[in-house]
């Protein structure tokens, strides 16, 4: 039987990996994907990192590169790849979990297609973007109609035709529509409001050196700060002000009918392309464990759960706003790390 399972291998589970290899436990690492990094890799073209490579370690090993560049998605795909290999990290690839079952005297039975394990202990570092949320009237948009989510849209070669609308302004979804619009394509950008737009550097040092100085990262969910940035989803990095010199403001999408998507304010937009950035929704079908609400999200306290010996890591806000970040989930992985070492 293993000391623990970790179920995701992206950054926060290599973290995780990391303590649990220096204190010699009996482990493995579960990855759906072919290669270490492939989440990364199947990102959009063009995607870069907002935090400079200082902020991008994980424990053990600084990011490549100069210290104040921005690294592309492939970079951090290559860098987690280089981190599995040189601390010899127990990943299973190739290896989507279909069942973590709890046995009835402790610990837990994990299936995969061509294997099963028994742990004591099982993390979920799954990460949170799990299914793709694209709203059910979507149905309704004509077939001739293009339609992709963002995390399938991997450049502007896939949204042909001339008028396209990103619903959803979050930072994916205006990093997009700049994109499409540099392009060549009308844009029209849908959303009920657009978060505070911070500038990716500020009195000439780096958003995130300031970030890092004063602490924000570090800030909790349930703090009145870390409140304030939740809801407010702060754009970081793009001029908002110049995009929509270049793009039109919808009103919130609320429908759709033929070739139109339909407006809170009672009127339609042709298209003849949408852009779904408009997130996802949690999904764990193959967790036989009663620990998800009604919506399916995890039910824990800073990734603890009420079920003995079933914990997660890697999600936003989980403990600190840097929880799901790159460069600060190894902050999670340490704490979790010595709760496990221990034999919480």
């Amino acid at each position: 039987m293993l000391d623990v399972v970790i179920v995701g291998g992206g950054q926060a589970g290599l973290a995780l990996a990391w303590h649990l290899r220096r204190a010699g436990r009996e482990f493995a690492v579960l990855d759906a994907h072919a290669r270490v990094g492939d989440a990364w890799r199947r990102r959009w073209d063009s995607l870069r990192l907002f935090t400079p490579n200082r902020f991008n370690a994980l424990p053990g090993l600084p990011f490549p590169g100069d210290p104040d560049a921005h690294p592309t998605k492939d970079d951090v795909a290559d860098y987690l790849q280089a981190y599995a290999d040189r601390f010899d990290l127990p990943v299973r690839l190739d290896s989507p979990v279909s069942a973590v079952r709890p046995e009835p005297g402790g610990g837990f039975t994990v299936r995969t297609p061509g294997r099963t394990y028994a742990a004591r202990r099982v993390v979920v570092a799954a990460g949170a973007f799990h299914t793709p949320h694209v709203p059910a009237f979507a149905d309704r948009l004509a077939p001739q109609v293009v339609q992709v989510h963002s995390s399938r849209y991997r450049n502007p070669a896939q949204v042909p035709g001339a008028d396209v609308v990103v619903v959803g302004a979050g930072n994916t979804g205006v990093q997009i529509a700049q994109e499409l619009a540099a392009a060549g394509r009308r844009v029209a950008l849908s959303v009920a409001a657009i978060g505070p737009a911070m500038p990716q550097r500020w009195l000439g040092r780096d958003i995130f050196w300031w970030f890092s100085r004063l602490g924000t990262m570090g800030l909790g969910p349930h703090s009145p700060l870390g409140r304030r940035i939740r809801a407010a989803n702060p754009i970081i990095g793009t001029d908002v002000r110049a995009l929509l010199r270049q793009v039109d403001r919808l009103d919130r999408v609320t429908g759709a009918e033929g070739r139109n998507v339909l407006l809170a304010d009672g009127s339609a937009r042709p298209v003849d392309a949408v852009v779904w950035a408009t997130g996802f929704r949690p999904h764990y079908p193959w967790l036989e464990v009663p620990v998800l609400d009604g919506t399916g999200a995890p039910v824990h306290r800073h990734g603890v759960t009420d079920w003995p010996g079933l914990f997660f890591l890697g999600l936003p806000w989980q403990r600190t706003r840097g929880s799901a970040v790159l460069g600060w989930v190894g902050r999670d992985a340490a704490r979790l790390g010595d709760r496990l070492l221990r034999g919480d």
